[in-house]
């Protein structure tokens, strides 16, 4: 592990709460799999994943202190994600190391617009970090990376608002508690809510997009919907927002919702207004999804 920095008393840094894997990321595909049959990828990437990662790695890149808030197995799969994890940048003070944490693995089936993930859980998602990680002087934000999390931990936006923290969620596709009735409720407190399209549709119950926006702002103070190569849009406090995203050659879009992320959060919590702040997390999505690997980081501005 790298040395441990000391933590700084202004409040800027983001915690990034939620599991961490070992993503296997296979691209350059003629198609999907077929049971009874090959199929070989052009190549193939082997780094840390999830979203709670995947966001700080691009926070960091903007210039942003972030904390991966996690826990990581001990087998040899999880411990061969500690050199990647070290060079990202990402302060890793508050992962904790478990036995029963690992092996966390997702297979990535990379197509040109699209992708299919095969994963697995272990173990639980409280890490025992996390009552230090809320307290730490510099941090001014809680983002969690999926509502699975949420779900494990029902307390955690209640403990992050009363240490004075705002607090963003990515809902982040489960199809075992994507429905679940108490969805909504549960984000109760959640500062910003950010969903893609299908993850809109299925949490209202309809796929339009201007109904399912006023849905989700009738419970969110800031949604920002993610869509893909077709931009984004934000609804807040009446304001509605559109704007659309550059072409751009796709090689993974594995983790560009997470880069998507980390590009509005980090204008936004430097106080820019909601244009600014999609207009940064547009172009954080659009250049993730130009590398494989979803915290592979390209060159971009602040």
């Amino acid at each position: 592990m790298p040395p441990v920095k000391p933590l700084s008393e202004a409040r800027h840094g983001v915690l990034c709460l939620g599991r961490t894997y070992c993503d296997l990321v296979f691209t350059g595909l003629a198609g999907l799999p077929v049971l009874g049959r090959e199929l070989f990828a052009e190549d193939v990437a082997v780094v840390p994943g999830g979203g709670a990662f995947i966001t700080a790695a691009h926070l960091i890149n903007l210039g942003r202190e972030a904390f991966l808030v996690s826990r990581l197995g001990t087998d040899p799969l999880s411990a061969g994600l500690e050199a990647a994890l070290g060079e990202s940048g990402v302060d890793l003070r508050f992962v904790e190391r478990a036995a029963d944490a690992g092996p966390q693995l997702t297979v990535a089936i990379v197509q040109p617009q699209d992708r299919a993930f095969l994963s697995r859980r272990a173990g639980h998602g409280r890490p025992a970090t996390l009552r230090d990680a809320l307290a730490a002087p510099g941090v001014k934000h809680l983002h969690i990376a999926e509502y699975a999390t949420l779900h494990e931990l029902p307390d955690v936006v209640e403990q992050a608002k009363s240490k004075g923290l705002t607090v963003s969620l990515d809902p982040s596709w489960d199809e075992t508690l994507i429905h679940d009735p108490a969805f909504l409720e549960r984000c109760r407190g959640v500062d910003v809510f950010l969903p893609n399209v299908e993850e809109a549709a299925a949490l209202t119950g309809t796929a339009n997009e201007s109904d399912a926006l006023d849905l989700l702002a009738s419970r969110f103070p800031l949604v920002v919907l993610k869509k893909g190569a077709e931009g984004a849009s934000l609804a807040a406090a009446g304001e509605r927002l559109s704007l659309s995203a550059p072409p751009v050659r796709v090689v993974d879009t594995t983790g560009a919702g997470d880069a998507f992320n980390a590009g509005f959060l980090h204008r936004w919590l430097d106080g820019a207004d909601h244009r600014s702040a999609l207009t940064a997390a547009i172009a954080a999505g659009s250049l993730s999804v130009q590398a494989a690997g979803g915290a592979t980081v390209l060159k971009q501005s602040a």
